[in-house]
């Protein structure tokens, strides 16, 4: 076979791998950006071994083998990322200010196209979107890198410790007891119980009509009525976080009330319903964008609304259009 062919082949193998590698470096890393940036690296360093790679495991081994190196190194910089609630207490609503964090490395959204490859198995779907959501990425946050990696291959990845043991360079023994400490550290983080939805089953998808309706007409009673008592709503790259519908109706009719007259664009990001929200500008009938907000349900209310405000690189991320035209 010809060098150009070999090349040609090598090409085909990595992109039939690209998006579950990134799905494996996103929830290494908590960006999406940096995850894609890990893979390129990892396809360049394929490319430039493939001479000596000579077939001694599967493609897919080798390239999860290189990746977990490029997020090891990349993770070795420093910044673990966090949310609002790994840093401060909430706030009630009469105390609540907006305190923006620029030196914190925030944890950030992902589309599910860019990080969940499509399977007929509805069990390993159910995982792989159990996986990327925004609360269990922000927990292996917590953990050192490697323990990190066998978590996530062991656990979401399937693969057998013998696997991993030869992946890391390392024993069975070794694997095992850091999967333990792994478990033990992820247990200590309460993590909320949320529905999945993929598909939106019928209750879902009138939920998400019923939020739409009551965001975008800014009815507090409505949307009081679709939240959990519990509920809670941060706003990256601000510390504060708001728990409770009280606090949350509290906030969007002071503070928030900058939101009324916003329009909600449905999408998907972490594995749950998201909205692209655009503001209303001067001019009549145009919107521009806000937040992205990523929605989380459970037991059939909302129990957690994630605004991410950094549009400028969320929108162009999730293919939502730079402004909005509506007559009225």
């Amino acid at each position: 076979m010809s060098d150009s062919a070999t090349k040609t082949d090598l090409d085909a193998g990595l992109e039939k791998h690209r998006t579950e590698l990134t799905g494996y470096c996103y929830r290494m890393l908590g960006s999406g950006f940096e995850a894609e940036d890990a893979v390129q690296d990892t396809f360049v360093r394929a490319w430039r071994a493939y001479d000596r790679f000579e077939g001694r495991s599967s493609l897919r081994s080798w390239l999860y083998r290189i990746a977990t190196n490029v997020c090891l190194d990349m993770l070795n910089a420093g910044n673990k990322r966090a949310r609002p609630m790994d840093l401060t207490a909430a706030q009630p609503v009469a105390a609540a200010v907006l305190s923006e964090r620029s030196e914190i490395t925030w944890l950030e959204p992902v589309p599910d196209g860019r990080v969940l490859p499509s399977t007929a198995d509805p069990a390993e779907t159910a995982v792989a979107r159990e996986s990327v959501r925004l609360a269990f990425v922000a927990a292996l946050q917590h953990l050192p890198a490697k323990q990190r990696a066998v978590l996530i291959l062991r656990e979401v990845l399937a693969w057998k410790a013998s696997e991993v043991a030869e992946l890391l360079d390392t024993s069975v023994a070794s694997v095992n007891s850091a999967l333990q400490r792994a478990r033990a550290t992820i247990g200590e983080r309460e993590m909320r119980e949320t529905d999945l939805a993929d598909p939106l089953d019928e209750d879902q998808k009138k939920l998400l009509d019923r939020y739409v309706a009551a965001f975008e007409g800014y009815d507090m009673d409505a949307l009081t009525s679709l939240l959990h008592e519990d509920a809670v709503l941060s706003m990256p790259p601000y510390d504060l976080w708001l728990t409770g519908y009280d606090n949350i109706t509290g906030w969007m009719l002071g503070h928030g009330a900058v939101c009324r007259g916003s329009l909600l664009v449905p999408t998907v990001a972490n594995g749950t319903p998201a909205f692209g929200q655009y503001h209303p500008t001067e001019t009549p009938g145009r919107y521009e964008p806000w937040a992205l907000q990523v929605v989380e349900m459970s037991g059939g209310r909302i129990v957690e609304i994630t605004n991410f405000l950094d549009t400028d690189r969320w929108f162009p991320m999730f293919d939502l259009p730079q402004h909005l035209d509506k007559s009225h």
